[in-house]
């Protein structure tokens, strides 16, 4: 028998959160310093401030995270002076901003309390950092033990940011239930990846319920029940079944077609540039549906797709035919399809995508 240690996330959520830091945050010292992305720290930056004010905390710097997720970046960011200095650190934005605080606070063992300011992706609650390259493409997984210390989700700020992140965070977030069942099907599962793959049905259910009318409301800019059920089901359901799927530190489970089609899509750049990973991660949950021959499955996306406006052909994600079919035989070799109860082969893509290509 192995000995294993597994830590969640904790969260709060509600839209005056930012308060309780003092509670939350001020065991651990009185300075921080802010990482993050210009518009997530432009979004928080008030709240923060009038929070910190009133726990006696003190903010040394709002620091600009980079611009990517890359070890460059946190290597640069570790030399910063106010980053030595702070206590810990307040990881700001979205999802490269976040992973790009975790991992410095792994590497410079500082805590890091997580503010979403968008709900594109599960990275608040997450043990792992996303680390790409410098030109933007995929790099690997860098894995921790613990998730952010603690993760302040105010559905004020989230509910006011614009709409097409929660729409991308949703095509994210039901691909896990997708692709954890299917990566482990047939198998007798540890406890801790049985959990993931049975709670992943939550990552799909309260989207396709409450999904729709939640981007209605974020487009209204108001806080609504739907929304925050499909804010907590981005961020915190996914970072949940994400932290058990993953404890041996393999994708095998954690991922699987849908993101293996949408790495090897950012070979080109256009996708990096104008399009979200949730967006174009929706696209390949179809083709994945598709190769596994589940047709009532597939429809039910589809329509849901086109009725939220997530992708639905390879018009939608700027990418011809002729450039999918030139990274075809790279979506087999990825890490993410390697654990797959069936091998992926050129002519299931080709027949998934004709099929979809060719839907009246």
């Amino acid at each position: 028998m192995k000995n294993y240690d597994l830590f969640l996330p904790s969260y709060c959520i509600g839209n005056n959160v930012y308060r309780k830091v003092k509670d939350t945050c001020k065991e651990y010292g009185i300075k921080a310093v802010v990482i993050g992305g210009y518009r997530g720290i432009e979004a928080a930056k008030k709240k923060l401030i009038y929070a910190c004010n009133e726990a006696g905390i003190q903010i040394l710097d709002f620091v600009w995270y980079g611009g990517s997720c890359t070890y460059e970046n946190v290597e640069v960011l570790s030399k910063n002076n106010v980053v030595k200095e702070a206590d810990y650190i307040f990881a700001v934005g979205g999802g490269k901003a976040i992973d790009t605080s975790k991992c410095l606070g792994e590497k410079s063992k500082k805590k890091v309390f997580a503010f979403p300011t968008i709900a594109s992706n599960c990275a608040a609650c997450t043990n792992v950092s996303i680390m790409y390259n410098n030109d933007g493409t995929f790099k690997e997984p860098y894995f921790f033990l613990h998730p952010a210390a603690h993760t302040f989700i105010d559905t004020e700020i989230i509910g006011a940011a614009p709409k097409n992140y929660m729409w991308a965070g949703i095509g994210d977030t039901y691909s896990k239930y997708y692709e954890s069942t299917v990566s482990a099907r047939g198998e007798e599962l540890e406890h801790f990846k049985a959990l993931g793959v049975g709670f992943s049905h939550m990552c799909l259910e309260p989207l396709l319920l409450y999904g729709e009318k939640a981007l209605k409301d974020n487009e209204e800019k108001v806080c609504t029940y739907e929304l925050e059920q499909t804010v907590l089901t981005i961020i915190v359901t996914t970072a949940i079944v994400s932290i058990f799927l993953t404890r041996d530190h393999t994708p095998d489970y954690n991922s699987g077609l849908a993101h293996a089609v949408f790495y090897a899509l950012t070979k080109f750049e256009e996708i990096e540039k104008y399009h979200l990973h949730g967006e174009v991660v929706s696209f390949g949950v179809l083709i994945l549906l598709l190769c596994d021959n589940r047709t009532k499955e597939f429809e039910k996306i589809y329509e849901f797709n086109k009725r939220v406006g997530l992708p639905v052909n390879l018009e939608d994600i700027g990418i011809t035919k002729e450039q999918f079919y030139e990274v075809i035989d790279m979506i087999p070799k990825m890490p993410d399809v390697k654990h797959y109860p069936y091998a992926i082969t050129r002519e299931m893509l080709e027949n998934a995508l004709y099929i979809l290509e060719n839907r009246s």
